[in-house]
């Protein structure tokens, strides 16, 4: 079964951005490629359970096992070796970027304290969106109890999109909570 929002793509969405781009090939259109979902550990350095609980927490937020990212080289003032494990990635396609995306919009982004809007700036020049969360206890799949220390993450959102405002139009479009334009 089709996960809601690639269904509201493929009849809604597609559709609403063909009639304002006319001529263009359907194919053509900017679509959602990719959502990488990043947790940088620093205090993995120290104790090796808090890059365990980041990789639990990433594979019962996303659904599926994050890779680990490493250190590419030695910085003595943090006391990071070349080759040591700092963080947690995941990438997502197809289904389970659209279900991720979904839980994102409707669930996880209304239970952030005081929020009022994602920022309409975080925009690369390329099409690509990044987002911050300081706190990974947003999603629901997540036991508090279980996860004592706040850990924050990266999303990034890829776009075949080849402008800010033709990707802003399409994350709109599903429904992403942006500011009003002021």
């Amino acid at each position: 079964m089709k996960p809601r929002l690639q269904e509201k793509f493929e009849t809604e969405i597609r559709s609403s951005m063909a009639e304002s781009r006319e001529g263009t090939n359907v194919h053509a259109l900017p679509q959602l490629q990719k959502i990488v979902v990043n947790m940088g550990v620093g205090k993995a350095i120290d104790d090796k359970k808090y890059l365990e609980m980041a990789v639990s927490a990433l594979t019962e937020i996303t659904g599926q096992k994050p890779i680990i990212t490493r250190a590419r080289q030695s910085i003595a003032g943090f006391k990071l070796r070349e080759g040591q494990a700092i963080g947690a990635k995941v990438t997502l396609r197809r289904q389970r970027m659209y279900e991720f995306l979904d839980r994102l919009v409707s669930i996880a982004l209304p239970r952030v304290r005081d929020f009022r809007g994602i920022s309409r700036t975080a925009f690369d020049g390329n099409g690509n969106y990044s987002l911050g969360l300081t706190e990974q206890t947003v999603f629901p799949e997540l036991n508090p109890d279980k996860y004592l220390l706040p850990q924050g993450m990266n999303i990034s959102f890829v776009t075949s999109a080849e402008t800010n405002e033709d990707a802003l139009e399409l994350l709109q479009k599903f429904g992403m909570p942006f500011k009003a334009a002021s």
